[in-house]
């Protein structure tokens, strides 16, 4: 879960008024995304499709915040439906999304079936298009929204043995273009992060699998410009910020926050 996590409510009135879908929200940067928000006094709809995680994650915040947990499996379109219906009944129409449930993925191009195919990219891709595709109408009727798409460093430069979660990320980027521009007339803005090593649990799980955790963290970080892994916090901020009126004139845009791994030379 999230240690040290700051889940203190209304520190700012950013987002006051705002009713705010999180996907993927009981762990890592979704959690992080809902408590944030929660602190700008936007009122909050998260899902994931671990119940017991997305409990423990809604027993962490104030028991008044305006919050409320939904198990759902975001590859299956009824439950997508139901988050945003119960969400809109319970706040009103949703006009910030962020669209961060996802899953890791490392096959063979061969030996992938085209079932396993098919569960992936409903989860990392197409959930995305699906939220959208619920929360798009209450944006246009209520005049504007934010879209923030989760994506990765690997949806523009990938490694060996990451088929096919690069191809899924890369789409995340071309669907965030597609809907700027047909949505923007409406108000609608629509953006992407995509963040490098970033403290969440799959990140944890690769580290502790070596016999020296330490040295392999220290590899892991060795191009990054910062040096560091990320907090799930500081992804947040920027999500935050681009769902924000602060990121009004930001649109179709693919920020990268990945502490500058991606400005080292190819091949250094």
């Amino acid at each position: 879960m999230m240690k040290g996590a700051d889940v203190t409510v209304a520190s700012s009135t950013r987002f006051a008024g705002v009713h705010a879908i999180v996907t993927g929200g009981a762990r890592g940067i979704g959690f992080a995304t809902v408590a944030a928000l929660l602190r700008e006094s936007a009122a909050v709809t998260f899902c994931d499709r671990d119940r017991a995680a997305g409990e423990q994650a809604l027993g962490l915040l104030p028991a008044r915040a305006p919050a409320t947990f939904v198990h759902a499996d975001v590859a299956v379109e009824a439950d997508v439906a139901a988050v945003v219906a119960r969400g809109a009944d319970a706040y009103g129409p949703p006009t910030v999304l962020v669209n961060n449930a996802g899953v890791n993925a490392n096959f063979d191009a061969v030996e992938m079936s085209s079932d396993e195919w098919d569960d992936f990219f409903a989860v990392d891709l197409k959930a995305s298009w699906l939220f959208a595709k619920y929360c798009l109408p209450h944006m246009t009727r209520a005049g504007g929204g934010a879209i923030v798409n989760v994506s990765s460093i690997h949806g523009t430069a990938t490694l060996e043995g990451f088929f096919p979660y690069a191809a899924a990320k890369s789409g995340l980027l071309g669907l965030t273009r597609s809907l700027a521009l047909d949505y923007g007339r409406h108000g609608v803005r629509v953006n992407v992060v995509m963040p490098g090593f970033t403290r969440t649990r799959l990140v944890r799980e690769s580290i502790d699998r070596h016999d020296d955790p330490a040295a392999a963290e220290a590899r892991m970080v060795g191009a990054v410009a910062i040096g560091r892994i990320a907090e799930p916090e500081e992804v947040a901020s920027v999500i935050v910020f681009l769902a924000s009126s602060e990121a009004s004139y930001v649109t179709g845009a693919s920020i990268a926050v990945d502490g500058g791994l991606a400005a080292r030379r190819s091949g250094a």
